[in-house]
């Protein structure tokens, strides 16, 4: 069975092919610049050398008849014929309270995220539009949505509520959300496999830390509770959005700098985070670390305000679980930030967690970096959000059967 994702954003269409029976990638890619100037092709087949072209490519249907194209090429394609392809899995970003799994795509689910798209204005519309192509380009083969809210739609309602008149949510599902699900969904699976312990039986605080961050609290193998809320600046700080903000502050700012709404949420989502703390050094922890070690005070007290928030969060979790067996970091920061990984552990140690710094020298790769006598799990797990709609989808598939 051969699984395409396709993840469709704004001006960029990401895919990846895989070999279910092995869960390999025959071949990825990435199509840039779409509907601008310098339009690229970039296509990686396994076993092969890459693949850059160069073209005009005007919209999404020419982006996605170009990575067809490259799929099947007999120079550097991995397949014969379009037909190689079981399904298509489409990354989604927020499927509202409509979608608690992944879903095959028929009429009545793309009416459904259509009326998500006040929710997502700026991911959900690309997304529909890489389904509504691939439909058309592919005609007969079986269209999968995967969502990254869907994970946390086991949230409980005492934790997804937020304290403002309930009318609000019955009116406009005012609510958390939370995202990444599709990336804490597999980490922590793929945490409890490596343990070699049912993930029902365990307390799992993932840690997503990227230019985008969120922490979410699993317990017995489901979400409970998730940093990230209706949007995607709330929890801790991110590259360039804000984290948990006072609400009092946003009409405060608004009245003092005289900001409309569009500025103030251009400050919240674009100014704010490391860039803003760290008065425009970087929106990148590498570029801060880098500052911080050269006595930078700027970059020290931004990494101080990030670290400390993902200890806090991690702290609120445990107590909200009852408790925690196992801590993962994912994502570019959390696989890579060797000196990040263990000033977030640091203090700890109240709640059964030591670090084994010889251990913890390790980028990018799987590794239980606690020592054995740590009554905590500590681990990195490289995300990997691509496999994971590629499982969801040929579970979906097995079920069609």
């Amino acid at each position: 069975m051969k699984i395409l994702v396709v993840n469709s954003g704004s001006s960029s269409i990401k895919y990846q092919l895989f070999n279910m029976t092995d869960n390999s990638v025959l071949a990825k890619g990435l199509v840039e610049r779409i509907g601008i100037p310098n339009s690229i092709v970039n296509h990686y087949p396994f076993d092969k050398d890459p693949v850059v072209t160069h073209q005009d490519i005007p919209n999404h249907k020419v982006g996605i008849k170009l990575m067809m194209d490259a799929l099947l090429h007999p120079g550097y394609g991995v397949i014969k014929d379009i037909s190689e392809i079981s399904a298509v899995g489409h990354r989604v970003v927020h499927g509202g309270e409509k979608f608690s799994g992944s879903v095959l795509l028929t009429e009545e689910v793309m009416n459904a995220l259509r009326e998500c798209i006040e929710l997502a204005p700026l991911h959900n519309p690309p997304n529909i539009l890489g389904i509504e192509v691939c439909k058309e380009l592919m005609p007969g083969i079986p269209q999968v949505g995967v969502f990254d809210t869907a994970f946390h739609q086991t949230i409980p309602e005492h934790a997804y509520l937020y304290g403002i008149p309930y009318k609000f949510y019955q009116k406009y599902r005012i609510r958390r959300y939370g995202f990444h699900g599709t990336s804490h969904k597999y980490v922590a699976q793929r945490a409890a496999e490596i343990l070699k312990k049912p993930i029902e039986e365990l307390k799992i605080i993932t840690c997503h830390l990227g230019n985008g961050s969120s922490i979410t609290a699993v317990k017995n193998g489901v979400s409970v509770d998730t940093s990230l809320g209706f949007g995607t600046v709330s929890g801790i700080v991110m590259g360039t959005r804000c984290g948990d903000l006072d609400p009092a502050i946003i009409p405060f700012l608004m009245d003092k700098e005289k900001l409309s709404v569009e500025e103030i949420n251009r400050i919240i989502y674009k100014e704010s985070g490391l860039l803003g703390l760290s008065e425009g050094i970087s929106s990148d922890k590498r570029d801060l670390r880098k500052r911080a070690n050269q006595g930078d005070k700027r970059a020290v007290r931004t990494i101080s305000v990030l670290i400390y928030g993902i200890k806090k969060y991690i702290g609120a979790y445990a107590a909200a679980m009852g408790g925690v067996d196992v801590i993962v970091f994912t994502a570019g920061i959390g696989e890579n930030s060797v000196e990040g990984r263990a000033e977030v552990c640091e203090g700890l140690e109240f709640l059964g967690v030591k670090i084994d710094l010889e251990k913890n020298k390790v980028r990018g790769q799987e590794a239980i970096i606690s020592n054995n006598n740590s009554k905590v799990k500590v681990m990195v797990i490289p995300t990997n959000e691509e496999l994971m709609i590629a499982k969801d989808t040929a579970e979906i598939l097995e079920k069609l059967k």
